[in-house]
Parts: C-alpha cells; sequence; structure tokens
C-alpha cells in the first residue's frame, strides 16, 4: 500500500513539475502549460462577462431607449468587443505580463496575420464597418447575389441571413463591402413591384387598364399612396404588353403579394372575357398545290353522297360553333356592367375627353359602389378624398343641425369642402339609391385637377355656392376663406394645386 501511495505521489510530482515548468519567457515572466491554462480561462471568463453585461444594456438601456433592432444589436456587439479587450488587457496584467514587452511579438504575429490570414483580417474589419456604418442592420430585409432574407446577426468574421424560405445562410463581412447589395429596409421600406401582363391583340387598353387597377387595388397590402400605375411596354410576337406597378411596405412579403395580386388580375381579366394569350407560330405549308387537290376531291366526294367520319364531325363542329357565335340580346346593360370609361364619359366635363385621356383619369381614381341607404362619409370626420357621382343619388345631411341640405344626382361632386379648406367633413353624404361614386385620394386630386382645368372651374364655383348655403345654415364659421367669392376661391386651388 506504501509502495502505490510513493508511486502516485511521485506521479504526480513529475505532473505538477512538467505543468510548471517554464515553456518561454515574455519580458521578465516565464509561461508554463498551467499559465497558459490560466490565461485561457481567465480570457473565457471575460468574454463570457462582457456577453452578460452587454445582453443586459441591449435589452434594459438601449430598449428603454426606443432605438430599433439593428441599432441595439450594432451597439450591444460594439460594448461587448469593448468590454472583452478590457478584460483580456487586465487578465495579462494580473498575471504580470508587461504589454509593452509584447511589443515585437505583436509586430511579428502582425505580419504573419496580415500575409497568411488576410481574409480573416478583411472579415474583421468588414464587420466593424458594418457595425459602425449601420448601413446594413439586424433585421433589414436585404437582397445580396440572388439571394433575399433578414439579417439576424452580424459578428466579427460573418453575418447570419435567414431567407424567406427560413434557410440560415452565414456570408462572409467581406461580400458586403464588395458586392452590390439592394437593402429593401434602408430608411424608406416602400418599394415598387412590377406585375407584367400580356393581352391579346384586338383587347382595348382602357379596359385592360382598368382591370389592373381595379385588381392592384383590391389588395390590401398594396398602397394607395404612391397610386398604382399601367405601363404599355409595346408590341410583343403574341400579345399585347403591359405592366402593372404598384408600392408596398413590406417587402419580405412581396412574392406573396405578387401572387394575391396576380390571381386578382385573372379574375379580372375573365371578368371582362379579355384573353391572356399563349405564344402562337406561323406555319408555311410548301405543297399547298396538293392539298388543295386534296381538299377538291373530298368536297367530289361529299357531294355524291359519301360523307367520310372526319368531315361528318368537322361539319358538326361547325355547325355548333356558328349556332354558338350567333348574336344574342342581351338587353340593356345596367350601369355597375358598364366600363368606367362608359361611365365617366356620361359626366358634363369628361364628355369630350378621348379615350387615352380617360384611360389617363381612370389611373387617378377609381369607382365604387354603395348600396342605398349607406352612409358615404360622415361629419366632422378628417376629409381625405374627393367624389364624383357617376350614377345614382345621394343625400347631404346635417347631424349638427339635424336637417336636409341637398340632394346631389350625376355628373355632380362633393367631398372638396373639406380638402380645400383643411377642415373636418362639414356634413353627412348618404346614398339615397345604389350609387356608382369615382373616388379620387387627395395625393391624385391635384393630378386631376391639372389635366382637367374646367373640372378646377366647376370645383371653385360649387364651392363658394356651397360655403354660402353652409354659412347660412349655421354650419360654417365666418371667418372661413374669409367668404371669398369664385375667384379668390379659384387663385387658392390654383395655389394649393399647383395648376
Amino acid at each position: 500500500m506504501n509502495s502505490i501511495t510513493a508511486r502516485a505521489d511521485r506521479f504526480f510530482e513529475h505532473f505538477w513539475g512538467a505543468m510548471t515548468t517554464p515553456l518561454f519567457y515574455i519580458g521578465d515572466t516565464h509561461l508554463s502549460i498551467s499559465a497558459i491554462v490560466k490565461l485561457i480561462i481567465l480570457a473565457i471568463f471575460a468574454f463570457i462577462i462582457a456577453k452578460i453585461i452587454s445582453e443586459g444594456i441591449k435589452r434594459s438601456l438601449l430598449a428603454r431607449m426606443g432605438l430599433d433592432r439593428g441599432s441595439r444589436e450594432a451597439i450591444s456587439t460594439i460594448i461587448s468587443y469593448i468590454l472583452a479587450t478590457i478584460g483580456c488587457i487586465f487578465v495579462l496584467q494580473g498575471s504580470g505580463i508587461n504589454l509593452t514587452s509584447l511589443t515585437v511579438l505583436a509586430g511579428v504575429v502582425g505580419i504573419g496575420f496580415g500575409f497568411g490570414l488576410q481574409n480573416l483580417a478583411s472579415n474583421f474589419i468588414s464587420g466593424l464597418t458594418l457595425l459602425f456604418e449601420h448601413q446594413i442592420r439586424v433585421g433589414d430585409f436585404i437582397e445580396i447575389d440572388k439571394l433575399l432574407g433578414t439579417v439576424e446577426t452580424i459578428s466579427i468574421r460573418s453575418t447570419i441571413i435567414k431567407t424567406i424560405d427560413g434557410l440560415f445562410v452565414i456570408i462572409p463581412n467581406i461580400k458586403f463591402v464588395e458586392t452590390n447589395i439592394i437593402n429593401w429596409s434602408y430608411r424608406d421600406p416602400r418599394c415598387r413591384l412590377h406585375i407584367p401582363v400580356g393581352v391579346a391583340y384586338g383587347s382595348d387598353p382602357v379596359i385592360v387598364t382598368e382591370a389592373l387597377l381595379i385588381a392592384a387595388r383590391m389588395e390590401s397590402n398594396v398602397l394607395s399612396h404612391p397610386s398604382p400605375k399601367v405601363w404599355f411596354h409595346g408590341f410583343g410576337d403574341n400579345a399585347l404588353n403591359f405592366e402593372l406597378l404598384v408600392w408596398i411596405d413590406q417587402p419580405q412579403e412581396s412574392d406573396a403579394i405578387k401572387s394575391a395580386v396576380n390571381f386578382l388580375i385573372d379574375y379580372e381579366l375573365r371578368h371582362r372575357n379579355i384573353e391572356i394569350p399563349f405564344p402562337q407560330r406561323d406555319l408555311w405549308l410548301r405543297n399547298p398545290q396538293e392539298l388543295t387537290q386534296l381538299f377538291h376531291n373530298n368536297k367530289d366526294d361529299n357531294s355524291n353522297g359519301k360523307v367520310f367520319p372526319q368531315n361528318a364531325k368537322h361539319s358538326a363542329d361547325l355547325k355548333s360553333n356558328s349556332t354558338l357565335s350567333e348574336p344574342k340580346n342581351p338587353g340593356p346593360k345596367s350601369p355597375n356592367n358598364w366600363t368606367l370609361r362608359d361611365l365617366l364619359r356620361r359626366v358634363t366635363y369628361f364628355e369630350q375627353c378621348t379615350d387615352l385621356e380617360l384611360r389617363q383619369l381612370i389611373e387617378y381614381g377609381y369607382r365604387q359602389l354603395f348600396p342605398a341607404g349607406q352612409v358615404v362619409c360622415k361629419e366632422n370626420d378628417p376629409g381625405d378624398s374627393f367624389y364624383i357621382i357617376l350614377s345614382g343619388t345621394v343625400e347631404v345631411l346635417s347631424q349638427k343641425a339635424d336637417q336636409y341640405i341637398a340632394t346631389l344626382h350625376e355628373g355632380e361632386f362633393f367631398g372638396e369642402i373639406s380638402l380645400l379648406l383643411g377642415t373636418p367633413r362639414t356634413a353627412t353624404v348618404k346614398t339615397s339609391e345604389d350609387a356608382i361614386l369615382f373616388v379620387v385620394e387627395r395625393h391624385d386630386l391635384q393630378k386631376l385637377l391639372r389635366e382637367q382645368p374646367n373640372l378646377a372651374d366647376q370645383i371653385a364655383q360649387k364651392l363658394s355656392e356651397r360655403q354660402q348655403a353652409l354659412r347660412d345654415l349655421g354650419l360654417l364659421d365666418g371667418d372661413s376663406l374669409e367668404q371669398t367669392p369664385f375667384i379668390k376661391i379659384r387663385k387658392r386651388i390654383q395655389v394649393l394645386f399647383g395648376i
């Protein structure tokens, strides 16, 4: 038993002697295996403490300051690096290592670091650049090398991207410095989507424009400002090439929004019997004379009472097609089935517009159906829309005075008072029968009045009349527009809308 104990003691003596034997000197301090292990443990401990402190600052102080996710991540990462560096300095000083003695060693290591570890150094510097410049931050939706995803983490060497398919991709930081990056979240998240649409030759471009704009406005994720637009790109081999342009503020959902808009476009085109063509090719025949002779021979056989099965089937198909193509009398269409172009042309100040001018008008507004008894706008609500009555009638009521004011018919408009005076709605408007209204948002009214100066004159005239009528009822303050007559109101419209 004593011999085993003596052997164990000798083993531990030799082991501890090996652990404490100096391997090399840094200045006056020797480093052994035990000293190096101690330094590594203390350095790891310093990194852990730095990480805990930076996370605490991020979740408490930075969150209370109202900073966005990207700024919080960048600041906490920089704090972690600084604290870890300070901790390592204290560890070295506490171990008796004089940092001035590391100058030569640092120079040698720096040369090797520069030549042998160029990529690591480049990624490190690039990571610091990303953290300080804030051009790409955690939480941003970016596109790099046809890869779409959200920035999850920016570290010293690499950046982690979570793609729209839920995959995590690790990208070296140098890529973000050397490559063109599309940052969809930078400053303004709004972006424009281009949705190409091809329709058959012979389709009416005005009706196509209306269908595409209706589809765009039906999608809730499409912004109303800036307004959707339709571009006519040209004449393709098989189709008229249009492009629908819509604005969104959720770039990470761009594919889903495109899909939703495409479904709506297909529905609107089918509803209007607008064909989406398929590729077609011209067929050139080398032996038309032989085919013509064969056709005449078959015709002679048919005249002699011989009917081939193929010809019988073809004749039946022709008969069926001719029966289907016979015109039917559908009867008069209701206004709900009219195109927006036809409805606008019924309005006095649009009746002389060409199809091209009406197509432009359709981009400035949209039609909306209101059943009888529905409230279009309420008294004291903010005024952000201008309405033109395309069909039906509406009643203007005052809840404040509890009385009827007027009835407006086809071709008349309302909503201009609150837009021009910058005041809430002065009355409630309710449909007295089924009505179709042409709605123009505030941001598009300027374009509409610039294109239709006669409408601006009509608005000025009506505003002057309605302003006086509302004063007589006590529904408008006496100092609004200082009881301005038509000419001053017209000048105010010119100043407000730049026309």
